[in-house]
């Protein structure tokens, strides 16, 4: 059994692909690896094609992440059914994503998982900020936010796989 996530942001190129990067390692280092793929997409296409932003990719590997290559893309209404679990970065992205899945697809807000985010709430106070307008340090605070939700996304996961 393959469990498949997906994680969202505007243009797929900083939040998504960074929280892509960060769940695969932490899936492997979980000893998942084999069990979970991980892809990541956009609610638009006005980065269709770039690669990771620059900033993100420092980021990532100043943190000791492999960064991959990575081609942006928007989401597709159709694979949204074939993902177990679709992360959204922000509240607006959930509500995108909503418009466009098919019943019974499982989306969440990824720092929904962060044991410290502020839960209860509304949704927006979930939002993971867009670092893209921001300087370098935004984009840390965007990698702490996103690994600060991972182990809890990690421990789902395997309660989806019974382990």
């Amino acid at each position: 059994m393959t469990i498949r996530v997906m994680t969202v942001c505007t243009g797929n190129i900083c939040r998504s692909p960074m929280a892509e990067v960060v769940l695969r390692d932490r899936f492997e280092a979980a000893g998942l690896g084999e069990l979970v793929a991980v892809d990541s997409t956009g609610v638009s296409d006005e980065e269709s094609g770039n690669p990771i932003d620059p900033r993100a990719r420092r980021t990532l590997a100043a943190h000791g992440y492999q960064v991959p290559g990575h081609r942006a893309r928007r989401v597709q209404a159709d694979e949204l059914a074939r993902r177990d679990l679709v992360l959204a970065m922000t509240s607006r992205h959930a509500g995108a994503l909503r418009r466009i899945a098919t019943d019974g697809t499982d989306i969440r807000m990824l720092r929904s998982f962060d044991p410290a985010a502020p839960l209860g709430g509304p949704e927006h106070l979930l939002d993971v900020d867009d670092p893209w307008y921001g300087p370098q340090e935004a984009f840390e605070q965007t990698l702490a936010e996103i690994e600060a939700a991972a182990d809890g996304i990690v421990a789902h996961v395997r309660a989806l796989l019974g382990r």
